[in-house]
C-alpha cells in the first residue's frame, strides 16, 4: 500500500491504516538490515544543476559516465514490475528517478519497493534523457535517508486551509513550491540589503532585545521578568534609542536588522513579533533619508523581481524612484476634505473625524485622530509609493521640528500598495526638547495611553553629550516581503507566525 500526494485526503480511519503501514515497512527495512533513518550523505549535484547542465553531464558514448550524488524527498512513485520511476524533491525543485532491478540489483530494487511519498533518500547514478524528453536520473545505488511515518498532506487540498499551512509551515513547504520559492526570496532580499548597505559605509551592528524602559515606538510591550536581577524588563518595541546612542558615541553610519516585539493585535499587517531594519546616519536629514530609502527600494526590486515595476495583488506598482512628496496634513485635506490642522482641541478632532464617517474613541487625542484620518484617506488607497511627510509635532515626539513651522516636524513615511512601508526623520538631537516630548507623553500614558512614549533618562543623558544631526530610517522588512513576492498576508512571509494554540 503506497500513498500519493494526488490522493484525496484521507479519512481518520484510512490515516491510521496508512500510519500502520508505514509502521511495517519500518520494521521490513530494520529487519532487512537498513537504517531506516541514515546517515551522512555526500551530494554532489542538486536537481536544478543536472537539468541545467545537462549537456555535460548526460551519458555519453564512449565516454566513461559521470556519476553524480542527489538527496531528497520522494514526491511520486509509479512501479511496472522491475523498473520504476519516481521523483524526488530538493531546494532546487524535482527531478525523476528511474530505477530499474538489473541495474541496482534485487536487495535494493527490494529495499525501494518498501519506500513511500515522503521518505528521503540518497541515490547515484547517471543523468538521461528519456524517449519522453524527460531529464531524469538512472539509479545506480540508493541510500535510505529517513523514513516518513506519517503520509504528507494531499497537495490541492490538505494545506489549502492557511490556518493549517501556517501551523505546520514544514510541510507547506514541502508540498508548495511557491511558498518555499516566497522564502528564499525573502532570504535574498536581507542579503541585497546588507550589500548595498555595507557598500555604501553602513555598519551592521547589534542591541539589546531586552529593555529597562519601552521606549522607540509608540506600542505596548511585552513584559518579562529578570529573576536574578529582580527587575521588569520589556522586549524591544523598536531599536532606536539604543542606536541613537551609538551615534552619540562617533559611529556615523550604523543599522540593525532584527526582531522586535509589540504586544498587538494579529492581522494580515501585523504579527506581534516582527523584523525591521533600522538606520541611522550622521550629518544627513530627512530629504537625504527618503532619497535613501526609495534607491534601496528600487534596488531590491531589481535584484529580486527584475524590474520597478511589480505586480502587486493584480495592481500595477511603479517602484522607480523619485517618489512623489506630499505634506501629510495636505494629503489628509485633500483626500478627506479634513482641516484636522484646524481642530482647537481633541474634542473638535473627534468631531472632525466622524463627520467623514471615521468612527474614534471619545477619548482619543487629536494625535490619534490624525493617524486614524491617515489610515483611511492616505494609508489605504496608495497603490504606487509616495512619501508623507511633515508631520505634526503631537504625533513626532523623536523627530526634528521644522525650522519655518515648529509645530511640524521633519518626518516622514512611505506608503506602497495600501499600507505604510517605512517611518522616518530628521532625528530629535536637542535634550531639552526631547525631555519636554517625554513629558507630555507621560501625561497622555497618565491619561490612559498604554502606548506613549515611557521618560528614558539614559537615553536623554545620552544625547545631552551631544548627538550630530542625523537622518533614521526604520522600514518593516516583512512588509517589504510582501511587495516584492506579492504575498497579501503578513503571515505568508513569515515562516512562523503567531497562532493561537490548537484548541
Amino acid at each position: 500500500m503506497t500513498d500519493h500526494p494526488e490522493h484525496s485526503q484521507p479519512t481518520e480511519e484510512e490515516l491510521h491504516a496508512l500510519l500502520k503501514v508505514r509502521r511495517e515497512k519500518l520494521d521490513k527495512l530494520t529487519a532487512a538490515g537498513v537504517k531506516p533513518f541514515g546517515e551522512r550523505f555526500a551530494v554532489s549535484h542538486h536537481a536544478a544543476d543536472v537539468v541545467n547542465q545537462f549537456e555535460g553531464l548526460e551519458v555519453k558514448e564512449g565516454v566513461e559516465p559521470r556519476i553524480l550524488a542527489l538527496a531528497g524527498r520522494i514526491m511520486s512513485i509509479r512501479g511496472h514490475g522491475k523498473a520504476s520511476f519516481a521523483h524526488i524533491q530538493d531546494i532546487t525543485g524535482q527531478i525523476q528517478l528511474y530505477i530499474k532491478q538489473d541495474i541496482v540489483g534485487e536487495r535494493a530494487y527490494g529495499v525501494f519497493g518498501l519506500l513511500d511519498v515522503g521518505d528521503i533518500i540518497g541515490v547515484r547514478g547517471v543523468a538521461f534523457r528519456t524517449r519522453r524528453g524527460e531529464i531524469s536520473i538512472e539509479v545506480r545505488e540508493l541510500t535510505v535517508l529517513s523514513k516518513s511515518l506519517r503520509p504528507l498532506p494531499e497537495k490541492w487540498h490538505g494545506l489549502r486551509d492557511v490556518d493549517l499551512r501556517y501551523r505546520n509551515r514544514h510541510l507547506d513547504l514541502v508540498t508548495n513550491r511557491e511558498v518555499l520559492d516566497t522564502f528564499l526570496k525573502r532570504s535574498q532580499i536581507l542579503r541585497e540589503m546588507r550589500n548595498w548597505l555595507d557598500e555604501r559605509g553602513f555598519l551592521e551592528v547589534e542591541t539589546p532585545t531586552m529593555h529597562i524602559t519601552a521606549g522607540g515606538a509608540a506600542a505596548r510591550p511585552f513584559v518579562t521578568f529578570h529573576n536574578a536581577l529582580e527587575m521588569k524588563l520589556y522586549l524591544r518595541i523598536a531599536t532606536e534609542l539604543h542606536l541613537k546612542r551609538l551615534i552619540v558615541g562617533g559611529l556615523e553610519k550604523v543599522y540593525e536588522i532584527g526582531r522586535i516585539f509589540r504586544n498587538e493585535g494579529v492581522s494580515t499587517k501585523h504579527n506581534p513579533e516582527f523584523t525591521s531594519i533600522e538606520l541611522y546616519w550622521a550629518y544627513a536629514d530627512y530629504e537625504d533619508i527618503m532619497k535613501l530609502t526609495e534607491e534601496l527600494v528600487a534596488h531590491l526590486a531589481r535584484k529580486v523581481c527584475g524590474s520597478t515595476i511589480i505586480q502587486y495583488q493584480g495592481q500595477t506598482v511603479d517602484l522607480t524612484p523619485p517618489w512623489p512628496r506630499i505634506r501629510l496634513l495636505d494629503a489628509i485635506k485633500e483626500r478627506s476634505g479634513v482641516d484636522i490642522a484646524a481642530a482647537k482641541d481633541d474634542a473638535e478632532a473627534r468631531r472632525l473625524a466622524e463627520s467623514v464617517g471615521v468612527k474614534v474613541a471619545p477619548d482619543i487625542t487629536k494625535a490619534k485622530v490624525i493617524d486614524a484620518l491617515l489610515e483611511v484617506f492616505v494609508e489605504k488607497p496608495a497603490v504606487n509609493p509616495f512619501f508623507a511627510i511633515d508631520y505634526p509635532v503631537e504625533v513626532s515626539p523623536l523627530a526634528k521640528r521644522r525650522e519655518d513651522d515648529p509645530s511640524l516636524t521633519y518626518r516622514f513615511e512611505g506608503f506602497v500598495a495600501g499600507r505604510e512601508l517605512c517611518n522616518a526623520f530628521s532625528e530629535l538631537n536637542d535634550p531639552i526638547d526631547q525631555r519636554s516630548r517625554f513629558l507630555q507623553q507621560t501625561a497622555e500614558r497618565a491619561k490612559g495611553d498604554d502606548e506613549a512614549h515611557e521618560m528614558d533618562e539614559e537615553f536623554i543623558e545620552a544625547l545631552e553629550y551631544g548627538m550630530p544631526p542625523t537622518g533614521g530610517l526604520g522600514i518593516g522588512i516583512d512588509r517589504l516581503v510582501m511587495l516584492l513576492t506579492d504575498s497579501p498576508s503578513i503571515r505568508d512571509v513569515i515562516l512562523f507566525p503567531t497562532m493561537r494554540p490548537r484548541s
